[in-house]
């Protein structure tokens, strides 16, 4: 039986629109609003394209279930991060939370970090050869500011499981962001204010 994220990549395929074109991004984001509410976010955890990696590596694209340590104080937060790691920091990694995101933005933002590939194959050993002086120093990456987030090993509260580099697109665009505090149109505006240089 083909996987959620085989699934959604194959009907796009079909349709004949190229990977990361306009098209394919406006196909995509009218595709998850048919699946908004029929995804359980745990399951897809099971996706049989899905790795499950204990040691996650920089550069690579992870979800994973979260509770953030001080939710009490935060204005908002997301249980079910899309992150790709950057590094190690105490207790835990830097990542940059795609969900941070409205859709069209993610698939701007991911456009440009595409630039920074290891390789063209596409395969679960690829990745994206980013540092914070990179992100931080080229105002094309200025999506990254509010996507990105620490995260500690000890909130983790599920399997870590990797997107292989092929499935990228499709997942950035899967309607699984759980905010908790605020509705995501909140958080998306707010980001919005911060990646434009405007006060929240």
């Amino acid at each position: 039986m083909a996987s959620l994220l085989d699934k959604l990549t194959s009907e796009r395929t079909a349709t004949g629109l190229e990977a990361r074109s306009k098209e394919a991004r406006e196909w995509f984001i009218e595709r998850v609003r048919e699946l908004n509410g029929k995804i359980r976010r745990t399951s897809l955890l099971q996706d049989t394209e899905l790795k499950m990696k204990p040691n996650p590596i920089a550069g690579r694209m992870y979800m994973f279930v979260y509770d953030a340590l001080h939710k009490e104080t935060l204005p908002y937060y997301d249980r079910f991060p899309l992150v790709i790691l950057l590094g190690p920091a105490p207790g835990g990694f830097m990542g940059l939370n795609m969900h941070y995101l409205d859709p069209r933005a993610r698939a701007i933002f991911l456009d440009k970090l595409m630039a920074t590939l290891s390789d063209d194959k596409l395969t679960e050993r690829t990745r994206l050869r980013l540092r914070y002086q990179l992100l931080n120093s080229a105002g094309r990456f200025r999506y990254f500011r509010p996507c990105l987030k620490h995260y500690l090993t000890d909130q983790i509260q599920s399997r870590i499981s990797q997107v292989s580099a092929n499935h990228w697109e499709t997942a950035i665009f899967l309607p699984t962001e759980h905010f908790k505090g605020a509705r995501k149109e909140r958080v998306w505006r707010d980001s919005q204010k911060i990646y434009r240089g405007q006060s929240v």
